[in-house]
């Protein structure tokens, strides 16, 4: 299967400039656990990725004022990223070697043209692979990995 049969086409993405309030209002909208953050919504040129735990680890729990913070400073940069013509095998093994649920899908000009998630596998993926790409994603880190 192709990655893109099973991405998420069009993803909602976000700008670095936008405050952590407004991200976790569009996540919540959507929702959504992670967002493509771009640089501008014309391009959808992808910049990095922003999810749910950043604002609350990175923001909220660090006592910032989310109204006011754009997340520009808490943005995973150079995200793992896949391609949709690409096979969905690559990108189950990419979240289970970096510990990710969600991976945004990318045209040749780094464009954003959808996502894939650990639901998307579930709903359309292999169910008898669904298990051990999740207990892989899931793994605990440990404290040197995580830093």
């Amino acid at each position: 299967m192709k990655i893109r049969e099973a991405m998420s086409e069009s993803p909602i993405c976000c700008l670095p400039t936008d405050t952590a309030q407004t991200v976790a209002r569009m996540m919540c909208e959507r929702n959504v656990g992670a967002m493509p953050v771009v640089s501008d919504h014309q391009s959808k040129h992808l910049v990095g990725v922003i999810t749910d735990r950043d604002l609350c680890c990175k923001v909220l729990a660090a006592g910032l004022d989310a109204g006011t913070t754009p997340i520009e400073k808490f943005v995973t940069q150079q995200p793992v990223t896949c391609r949709d013509g690409e096979n969905i095998d690559k990108c189950e093994r990419l979240m289970q070697a970096h510990q990710i649920r969600r991976v945004p899908v990318v045209d040749g000009h780094n464009q954003v043209i959808g996502i894939v998630s650990q639901a998307d596998l579930a709903l359309k993926g292999r169910p008898e692979r669904l298990s051990r790409v999740v207990a892989e994603i899931s793994k605990p880190q440990t404290a040197s990995a995580a830093a």
